[in-house]
C-alpha cells in the first residue's frame, strides 16, 4: 500500500529511520497507530505513578516511551523521555519533578499533528499479529515448553516473532530462540514470561 510520508515528516518525524526500525511502511503506519492509539493510557499511567511516589512503575513506562517514540522516528521525544529515565534510575527526583510535564506537553502536541493517522483506518501489516492474538500464542508456547514439546514450541515462537515489539524485547525473543533450539526450556519460557507484559 502507498502511503503520504510527506506530512510525517513536516511533522517532524524522521520516517526513513522509523521504517529500519520497524521493518517496512507497513509495519511503520501499525506502530504509529499503536502509538497514537496508546497515548492517553501512557499519559494517565505516568501521571499516576507520580502521585505515587512509585519510581520503578515510572521508570518503565518512560522507558517504554523512549523506545516507542524513536522506533517511530519522533527522535525528540525519545531523548526527552529517556532524560526521565536516567534520572528515575539515577532517583533525581528534581529533575523528574521539573521535567515531565514539558516532555508530556510535548507527547500531547506530536499525537494532535498525528491525528491524520486515524483516516487510514485500522490496519495491520500482512505478517503481523494483534496483541490478542500474541497473547494467547505466548500461552500457548508456555504450556508447549512446559511439556518439552520441541516441535509446537517452534512452530509457536515463529509465530509469535509476527507481534511488532520494541527492539529490547525483539533481542530477547530471538535470545529465547536460541535455547529452544538447545532444547533449554526453562530458559526460554523465563525470556517469555519477561516480554509478556509488553505486549499490548
Amino acid at each position: 500500500m502507498d502511503y503520504d510520508f510527506g506530512w510525517m515528516e513536516d511533522i517532524g518525524l524522521d520516517t526513513k529511520s522509523g521504517m529500519e526500525y520497524t521493518g517496512g511502511s507497513d509495519r511503520y503506519i501499525s506502530a504509529l497507530q499503536r502509538f497514537f492509539k496508546n497515548h492517553e493510557k501512557n499519559s494517565k499511567k505516568i501521571n499516576k505513578y507520580l502521585e505515587e511516589n512509585d519510581y520503578d512503575n515510572y521508570m518503565i513506562t518512560v522507558h517504554a516511551l523512549k523506545s516507542n517514540s524513536k522506533m517511530i522516528g519522533a527522535t525528540h521525544l525519545s531523548g526527552k523521555f529517556e532524560k526521565l529515565e536516567m534520572a528515575a534510575r539515577e532517583d533525581e527526583y528534581d529533575v523528574i519533578a521539573s521535567d515531565t510535564d514539558a516532555a508530556l506537553s510535548d507527547y500531547d502536541e506530536l499525537i494532535e499533528k498525528l491525528a491524520p493517522i486515524r483516516e487510514i483506518g485500522e490496519f495491520f501489516a500482512a505478517d503481523e499479529i494483534t496483541g490478542e492474538q500474541a497473547i494467547k500464542i505466548a500461552d500457548q508456547l508456555l504450556e508447549a515448553l512446559d511439556e518439552f514439546d520441541d516441535d509446537l514450541s517452534k512452530e509457536l515462537i515463529v509465530k509469535l516473532g509476527g507481534y511488532p515489539f520494541r527492539t529490547t524485547q525483539k533481542e530477547t525473543l530471538n535470545k529465547a530462540k536460541e535455547y529452544v533450539e538447545d532444547f533449554m526450556y526453562d530458559e526460554a519460557a523465563d525470556l517469555i514470561k519477561e516480554i509478556i507484559p509488553t505486549i499490548e
